[in-house]
């Protein structure tokens, strides 16, 4: 029988892992989690309204500092209550206004920097948003 610690989203048919694939560490589980945590937006998560930081709903706000920074207090309010075991090290962000030329309009790059404090293990989640 297949040995995993939870399906890997998005959901995709692997023979090898059984019906789907699987995340076969903690650390990919947990990245898998914290990814999920910023993308959900706030109210979208039945019975828990609170849940997630909604990193969409930011999107066609400017790339501003200000921005950033509301960003990264609610990833680091939502780390701290809902997967406590993360501590968030740094986020980085990089958008069109950063680099013209790589970067299209309307996309957000994000780098979170975490650690897995009951692993001892130091990840990097990177996102972009568009």
């Amino acid at each position: 029988m297949p040995k995993g610690i939870s399906p890997r989203l998005p959901l995709t048919e692997n023979s090898e892992d059984g019906k789907f694939s699987l995340n076969k560490t903690l650390n990919q589980a947990i990245a898998q989690n914290l990814k999920n945590l910023i993308l959900t937006a706030p109210g979208e998560r039945i019975m828990n309204p609170d849940f997630g930081v909604g990193l969409r709903n930011f999107l066609f706000r400017e790339n501003t500092e200000g921005v950033y920074a509301e960003i990264r207090a609610k990833i680091i309010d939502q780390v701290g209550r809902f997967m406590a075991f993360v501590d968030v090290n740094q986020i980085k962000f990089i958008s069109s206004s950063d680099d013209p030329i790589n970067v299209p309009d309307n996309v957000i790059y994000v780098t979170i920097f975490y650690s897995i404090i009951p692993l001892g293990t130091d990840e990097v989640l990177n996102l972009v948003i568009e």
